[in-house]
């Protein structure tokens, strides 16, 4: 039997609480989408899992409409008591605002919660733009509420391109006692010699602090495939610049439904990942995730 898998990274939903999803069609940056119109609940996602050894999973947050993050994370909660899937939840809040702190305890309320994703990550291009500009993470206001989620004990996914991890290093030595968990590897989208460097230098100052792990994610996002070839790279070198203990899986499902399979994510995974021993396997695909999640 292959070594037990703790997904770190996905998503289920109802169309109706996905605005993206509900809403006019228009562009993203992982392409057409029109295939992820629908309801993607979690026996189904439990049934892509089942042949590939996953024994526990950790939800993201999928940007429901402003006002519903607390309802998302309930009705996550109500899934996972009746399906024991997920167990663990990330939500979303909005850490500017004056009452983060509100909206923190009543998302607290759901016994699965262990962190918040507030998407900062900002591109020249606006295709790959999500946030409004790309230092928000600098405001006084917003490192207010992050206090807030360091002082309950929660973890932050951060969401950032190259050009931003400067910044992020700082927030993360600002916040020493505060768990980041750097997303997708550091959404490397610019496979350029001058790109490679510059993530490369990030992802070091990033590394520098032992409050930051990475999420092995979304590697399929720019260029819209699954293959060792375009994964092998990104995680060789990531795995060398956070050691493999502070390393570990997400599947990204099923955004990467759009390009590929489950299965060949996993299958491509474990080959870029095979040059490992088994101790560093079990951390990167179980052990990691168990104890960042505390699940």
């Amino acid at each position: 039997m292959a070594e037990p898998v703790i997904d770190a990274h996905h998503h289920i939903w109802r169309v109706k609480e996905v605005p993206w999803l509900a809403g006019p069609q228009l562009p993203r940056i992982f392409g057409d989408y029109a295939p992820l119109r629908r309801d993607y609940l979690i026996d189904e996602l439990i049934s892509e899992m089942a042949p590939h050894s996953v024994v526990k999973s950790v939800y993201i947050q999928i940007n429901v409409a402003p006002g519903d993050e607390v309802a998302e994370v309930e009705w996550v909660q109500s899934v996972a008591d009746r399906h024991g899937f997920p167990q663990g939840i990330v939500g979303c809040a909005d850490l500017a605002a004056a009452d983060v702190g509100a909206t923190l305890d009543r998302q607290q309320a759901s016994t699965n919660l262990r962190g918040i994703r507030q998407q900062l990550h900002w591109h020249e291009k606006p295709l790959y733009r999500f946030a409004t500009r790309p230092d928000i993470m600098n405001d006084a206001a917003w490192r207010s509420g992050l206090r807030e989620l360091e002082q309950r004990g929660l973890l932050f996914e951060l969401q950032v391109f190259a050009s931003q991890m400067a910044d992020a290093a700082r927030l993360a030595k600002d916040f020493p006692q505060v768990t980041f968990v750097l997303l997708h590897a550091g959404m490397l989208e610019d496979r350029s010699s001058e790109g490679w460097a510059h993530w490369r230098l990030g992802m070091r100052k990033l590394a520098a602090c032992n409050n930051v792990c990475v999420k092995l994610s979304g590697l399929g996002t720019f260029e819209h495939q699954c293959s060792v070839e375009l994964w092998q790279p990104v995680i060789t070198e990531t795995l060398e610049i956070f050691d493999a203990e502070r390393c570990m899986y997400g599947s990204n499902y099923p955004i990467e439904k759009l390009w590929t399979t489950y299965g060949h994510i996993m299958n491509v995974m474990r080959e870029c990942t095979a040059h490992l021993n088994t101790q560093q396997r079990r951390a990167v695909f179980h052990d990691n995730a168990q104890r960042t999640y505390r699940l």
